[in-house]
């Protein structure tokens, strides 16, 4: 036993398969087979020497990155080898059979010693970073200047590319998503990096180059708002289209009964009434270009009765079918932009109704840069209202300068300079994170174009014209607008439809819903002692209902119509009171009864 203690344990994928009494030795011949490829490049091995493990990987999920193998402080990789990467001779995956580039998961990074650059190169080390941008996802090394920003806001600006409105598929035309958005004006970005190049970004752009001047304007920019030039929205900035499909079918059913498209027969049942049906064509199904509004139907449909006979006073079968008409959603009106008429894989007709509805920027709508700055629209001010600079230049959107410290997202301040830079100059620079144009050349481009190397400005009042005090930073950066949109998010209700079985407000925009007045804005209103408010919120407005209790029994009641009084099963006596309740409340008084809880009101004088 004294033996078995000391050799090390190994693991596979977590399950102990053996032990083996030189871990290093077994570590360091796993590791040269998979250079040699006689082990798959996605194996990967780490030695923990604390516990005296060897843990061997396999699983799926794992998150691996290449890295150069180095031996003896320099890497394996030869000039010779790059060169005929670079002809065309060999490809990447010769390259990691051979063992010159290798595969680690973060268990095996434990283990190893990884030099950012090849100058940094020591005897100790066992790999080497390809290029700076390979630590990054491909979303993430696609933020300019990545490294000069915190690792929190990195993660934010990540996530907002798949957010963002652009120009999604080429074939847009045709598609037939359930929504979609298109920008109008897509631009290349002016700070680009190799990964966008590598992807075809530029291909599918998604951002706008917004002049953008960091002050702030009126409190109108509080916290996370932003500021933007009426005049720019009114030359297509930040325009999109919202796209969405409506389908129905033709379905059959037992007995050979049909649905059809047509205009509903006003005795069809559940007819919505002539003016619902004025928009569609002599098919059923509305026409081109057409506007739409919530109250239009899209596509008239009736369907066959739910019982097969029907029988009139003249002793006659006749079908009295029903209306199973499609209407728009909620808030959703737009112009008619195609109607696809095919058929299903059943082989029934199939229409698919495409809306396209303009989208322009309003108050509440969410813009971001790709350094997870992001905010809503707080003000558009009229263009003649703008700060502007001696040459004229107003800008499109006013960032407030609290927004950049506690954030430190530097790398959209550089942004901002080397956008600034390109646009004197004319050209994309490269901000690739790791390996971009530094900050020394941006400086030295807007120098030669007549700017100050800082990329401050004096900026003039737009609305006295008087010259403000300081100068202001301002510069161009990518900004993307994003699919949350007021138009989207508007909700209100006064009175509407209650669920069934606690009779409380629906849930939901769709459903005409309210909004949920939780346990937590409950909380506030105990800490301000409003308890009519309280009672407002929670009954009055909810699901007030008065039920007749009896004061003997202490349970619930009702009105026996036939005998006109108010009585209980479990006692007849005549002391019934009224007693307003939460309908949610009688509910649980009924659920503890079928648990075979037997619960008691006492009743007292109402204060």
């Amino acid at each position: 036993m004294g033996s078995e203690a000391k050799k090390a344990k190994v693991y596979i994928n977590g399950r102990l398969i053996g032990f083996h009494p030189d871990p290093v030795k077994l570590t360091k011949e796993i590791i040269a087979r998979r250079r040699e490829s006689k082990v798959s490049e996605q194996v990967n091995v780490a030695f923990h020497e604390d516990t005296n493990e060897v843990y061997i990987n396999t699983d799926a999920g794992r998150v691996q990155r290449p890295l150069l193998v180095v031996e003896n402080g320099k890497p394996t990789i030869t000039e010779d080898i790059v060169k005929q990467v670079k002809e065309g001779k060999l490809i990447w995956n010769d390259v990691v059979e051979q063992g010159y580039i290798e595969y680690l998961d973060s268990e095996e990074e434990e283990n190893a010693l990884i030099a950012a650059t090849e100058d940094q190169l020591t005897k100790e080390h066992t790999h080497l970073e390809i290029d700076g941008a390979v630590i990054l996802s491909v979303v993430s090394s696609m933020i300019p200047y990545l490294e000069h920003n915190m690792a929190g806001k990195a993660l934010h600006g990540a996530k907002m590319f798949k957010q963002a409105q652009g120009f999604g598929a080429a074939n847009f035309k045709l598609r037939t998503d359930t929504e979609g958005y298109l920008l109008h004006y897509p631009q290349k970005s002016l700070v680009k990096t190799k990964t966008m190049d590598m992807i075809g970004l530029n291909e599918r752009p998604q951002i706008q180059n917004f002049v953008v001047a960091i002050m702030p304007y009126y409190g109108f920019n509080i916290l996370d708002a932003v500021i933007m030039n009426r005049g720019a929205i009114e030359r297509g900035l930040a325009r999109s289209s919202y796209f969405r499909t409506y389908e129905s079918s033709e379905n059959r059913y037992p007995g050979g009964q049909i649905d059809r498209f047509e205009i509903p027969h006003e005795d069809t049942v559940g007819h919505l009434g002539e003016d619902a049906y004025k928009k569609l064509g002599e098919d059923g199904l509305i026409q081109l270009e057409t506007y739409v509004n919530e109250s239009d139907v899209i596509v008239g449909k009736t369907s066959p009765p739910r019982f097969l006979e029907e029988i009139n006073e003249f002793g006659v079968v006749q079908e009295k079918r029903r209306e199973a008409s499609i209407t728009i959603r909620k808030g959703k009106a737009g112009h008619v932009d195609k109607v696809f008429v095919t058929e299903a894989d059943s082989g029934n007709k199939l229409i698919k109704i495409k809306l396209r509805s303009e989208r322009i920027p309003a108050l509440g709508d969410k813009f971001s840069s790709r350094h997870g700055q992001k905010g809503v629209v707080g003000l558009i001010v009229p263009e003649e209202d703008m700060p502007f600079t001696p040459d004229g230049i107003k800008p499109d959107l006013i960032l407030n300068p609290h927004s950049i410290p506690s954030r430190m997202t530097i790398g959209h301040l550089l942004e901002m300079l080397a956008g600034k830079a390109a646009a004197m100059k004319g050209i994309q620079i490269d901000g690739t994170p790791f390996g971009g144009v530094n900050e020394d050349e941006i400086e030295k481009m807007l120098e030669t174009s007549g700017f100050k190397k800082n990329g401050k400005e004096v900026f003039y009042d737009g609305t006295t014209g008087q010259r403000m005090k300081g100068e202001i930073f301002t510069g161009m950066v990518s900004y993307r607008r994003l699919f949350h949109m007021t138009a989207h998010k508007m909700q209100g209700r006064a009175r509407g439809p209650v669920q069934i079985l606690t009779r409380q407000p629906t849930e939901g925009k769709e459903k005409e819903g309210g909004l949920r007045f939780g346990e937590m804005e409950g909380e506030t209103l105990v800490g301000h002692g409003a308890a009519m408010l309280l009672q407002e919120k929670f009954i009055d407005d909810s699901d007030k209902v008065t039920m007749w209790v009896s004061e003997t029994a202490g349970v619930i009641g009702f009105e026996d119509q036939l005998r006109k009084t108010k009585r209980v099963l479990e006692a007849n006596d005549s002391k019934i009171y009224p007693v307003e309740m939460s309908y949610g409340f009688k509910l649980l008084l009924d659920e503890l009864k079928a648990l075979g809880v037997y619960p008691k009101l006492k009743l007292d004088d109402k204060v």
